[in-house]
């Protein structure tokens, strides 16, 4: 029951260390052209840059609790159901 115990620590263990590795840039693959640059841009972009997301894919929370009662402006889409 300890060998099988000892086993699955040290199976555990190789896998943590490893899941393990040195953080570093991205670079290509060997003998591989480098990506092209897109349309309308003038250089390609960095990896800083490629992995960094936009506003859009991270949007910034508002925590900012509402103080007092406000009347809703007028929304065009706000239909009701059909039917």
């Amino acid at each position: 029951m300890a060998t099988k115990r000892l086993i699955a620590t040290m199976i555990a263990s190789a896998a943590l260390l490893g899941a393990c590795g040195a953080k570093e840039d991205l670079k290509p693959a060997a003998n591989q052209p480098a990506p092209v640059v897109p349309v309308g841009a003038t250089s390609a972009p960095t990896t800083e840059e490629l992995t960094t997301p936009d506003a859009q894919a991270r949007p910034a929370r508002s925590d900012e609790l509402l103080k007092r009662s406000e009347r809703r402006e007028p929304d065009d889409f706000d239909l009701p159901p059909p039917g």
